[in-house]
């Protein structure tokens, strides 16, 4: 299908807001012509440096975003800002709110705030998060942020993102053994305590800077910041140590976890974003390939995947995503290949008591279901 005529690839390069706006909004819903225009834009991406903001909820994110925002724009930078807020189970609707925390900044020709329900889509982003900075990126900003939803400990799908992923905790965060839990802290490049007029703060960053298990990248430490994003105190420090991680490891992340997922029809079961998934399901449908979808759709106890969690399967065998990290894939795959074969959906059921688990080697329990289809 070819693009749509509202939809100008060469004014979204060129920095035309309106064009800009068509452009995501195509791109976000999946309208005709959409797939196209990410394909026009690809070859001007890799430019922008993307930071991700994820923590709990009420840690305060959007007002440091906020704060971020005008050190930046004094640093002579354009900022697109992709702010995902939850959707409610109910209606399915959203309250866009996360925008009227960084209203101040919004009217400047140099910032651009987008605004998206996550759909539903567990991991703190939504299903389009990584194509809309793409979008962003193509467009020339310097620097887009990507602010998630409040997360929990294992919703750390904006590591693969972003270039420098910033945890924002608020003072309380627990004791020093909550600190070295494993879970979101452990994709940590920056850790940083908000709200740091907090009599608690103090004592959030000592547990924070004597935990354990932070150090991923032998290149760089990372650092506890306190920030009290209200006042802007502490926001000038973030904004340099933000700039000197890319400066020590780069950026493109995002871009070259796409491009080692297609590299091989022998993908790795590491857990992928949605994205990535569905764009390998679309390069094995193109290529006339029998593919299948395993979704996790019901979990009890210590299941290590959450309800949602996806694995795609190609008719030989080769897979992307995770249902359980490594306890039941194979017969999963196993299943999926019949599905594949016959059409026909499977509802499937796996259980395994922890102490079971721990014999044999596997780092999960409980029990989990999982749906398998085949995908037309």
């Amino acid at each position: 299908m070819s693009l749509s005529e509202d939809i100008d690839p060469v004014a979204v390069i060129g920095g035309s807001r309106p064009a800009l706006a068509r452009a995501l909004t195509a791109v976000e819903n999946g309208r005709p012509g959409a797939a196209e225009l990410l394909a026009s834009l690809a070859s001007h991406r890799g430019r922008a440096h993307v930071v991700g903001i994820t923590g709990a909820p009420g840690a305060g994110k959007s007002t440091l975003i906020n704060a971020l925002l005008g050190e930046l724009l004094a640093r002579g930078r354009r900022i697109a800002v992709v702010a995902v807020d939850p959707s409610s189970p109910v209606t399915g609707g959203a309250l866009l709110g996360d925008r009227v925390r960084m209203g101040g900044h919004g009217v400047d020709e140099r910032v651009f705030i987008r605004s998206l329900s996550s759909r539903g889509h567990l991991g703190g982003l939504s299903r389009t998060t990584a194509q809309l900075v793409d979008v962003f990126d193509a467009a020339g900003f310097d620097v887009v942020i990507v602010e998630t939803v409040g997360v929990g400990q294992s919703e750390v799908e904006i590591s693969r993102v972003a270039d420098t992923n910033v945890v924002v905790c608020p003072p309380g965060l627990g004791d020093e053994v909550q600190a070295i839990k494993a879970g979101i802290l452990e994709i940590a490049d920056i850790l940083v305590v908000n709200k740091g007029d907090s009599p608690l703060a103090a004592r959030t960053m000592l547990d924070l800077q004597t935990s354990g298990g932070l150090q991923r990248d032998e290149r760089w430490t990372v650092p506890v910041l306190r920030t009290v994003a209200t006042s802007s105190e502490g926001i000038a420090e973030l904004a340099d140590r933000i700039d000197a991680h890319a400066g020590v490891t780069g950026i493109g992340r995002r871009l070259r976890v796409a491009s080692s997922a297609g590299a091989s029809d022998a993908t790795p079961a590491a857990p992928a974003t949605d994205d990535e998934l569905f764009e390998q399901l679309r390069r094995w449908r193109a290529a006339g390939r029998g593919v299948a979808l395993a979704t996790v759709v019901r979990t009890w106890g210590s299941s290590p995947r959450p309800e949602g969690s996806h694995l795609a399967i190609e008719e030989s065998g080769a897979f992307l995503g995770s249902v359980s990290g490594g306890c039941i894939e194979g017969a999963v795959i196993g299943e999926a290949q019949e599905v594949i074969a016959d059409g026909r959906p499977r509802l499937l059921e796996f259980g395994v008591s922890d102490e079971q688990a721990w014999e044999v080697g596997l780092a999960c329990g409980g029990r989990v279901q999982v749906l398998v289809e085949r995908i037309e």
